[in-house]
């Protein structure tokens, strides 16, 4: 499939995800990169990092539906690296995060316009936070990135507020 060719569902899910990913963007126009690094919440939330979450994120799931619950293995001595998505870091720059996750995007997107089937399930791997004995559709996680990214693109007009007043909508 192309993306002239698609219609239906997978058109659906495009124009949705499309949309979500804006929305997950625009608070951070015209930003600094120290401004895409403050924090300005009580919550260790930043613009930047935000962004790197969502993109990094998007990506895991997306191999997911391709290679399996491997690529979502919990390690609890993996959590400060999860902690570190949140943050910039040194040598970061929002310019570079934002096009990394502008390629995530673009790859989760040819991923839906050529998947077989949006039926094709994989087994959610053991963690505390995954039902057990669960399997996910394509769709299903297609649906639960749509959900992340919205969910966290309200979080950055909460971040982009408390920076300097602009709002995403009103």
């Amino acid at each position: 499939m192309s993306a002239q060719t698609v219609t239906g569902e997978r058109a659906d899910l495009l124009a949705s995800l499309a949309k979500q990913r804006h929305f997950m963007r625009y608070p951070t126009r015209g930003l600094t990169d120290d401004q895409a690094a403050k924090r300005t919440t009580v919550s260790e939330l930043c613009l930047g990092g935000l962004i790197k979450h969502v993109a990094v994120t998007e990506r895991q799931w997306a191999r997911f539906i391709v290679e399996g619950p491997s690529v979502m293995s919990f390690d609890p001595a993996m959590m400060d690296i999860w902690a570190d998505a949140f943050r910039m870091a040194d040598g970061e720059s929002l310019a570079g995060l934002l096009e990394q996750y502008e390629h995530i995007a673009s790859q989760t997107d040819e991923l839906v316009r050529s998947l077989p089937d949006l039926d094709t399930a994989q087994p959610l791997p053991e963690a505390p936070w995954f039902e057990a004995g669960v399997s996910w559709s394509a769709r299903k996680v297609l649906l639960h990135i749509i959900a992340e990214t919205s969910q966290h693109a309200g979080h950055a007009d909460i971040l982009r507020e408390a920076l300097d007043g602009a709002k995403s909508m009103g």
